[in-house]
């Protein structure tokens, strides 16, 4: 397993499982299995439904990993900064539903 510096893994332009598993000393799936299941917070996983198959992105957030390799992130820490992004992301989707609805009023009066 390659292993990378902090400073490495900051400049990742995105981290991926194995970045990320290399980095902790684990298997890439013992990482995806441990962010599906808040487990390990170190990002977000994100289930993709559609029609036809279920999938799973991963962001991994570089200061996150590396605040939990150094133990320095708690899970209270965590629960608090995602239970803020679900916020921010309810009232995102809030907001595209709103700019739905004006733009298909704005398409049926022909604008």
């Amino acid at each position: 397993m390659a292993k990378y510096t902090d400073e490495e893994v900051r400049n990742f332009p995105k981290i991926t499982c194995k970045i990320a598993a290399d980095y902790l000393g684990i298997s890439p799936m013992a990482v995806s299995i441990g962010m599906r299941n808040d487990l390990l917070p170190i990002g977000f996983a994100i289930k993709n439904e559609d029609r036809y198959s279920d999938s799973w992105s991963y962001h991994i957030i570089d200061e996150r990993l590396i605040a939990y390799r150094h133990g320095k992130i708690t899970n209270v820490q965590v629960q608090n900064i995602e239970k803020n992004l679900n916020t921010i992301i309810s009232q995102f989707e809030e907001m595209k539903k709103d700019l739905l609805f004006i733009l298909s009023e704005s398409a049926e009066q022909g604008i």
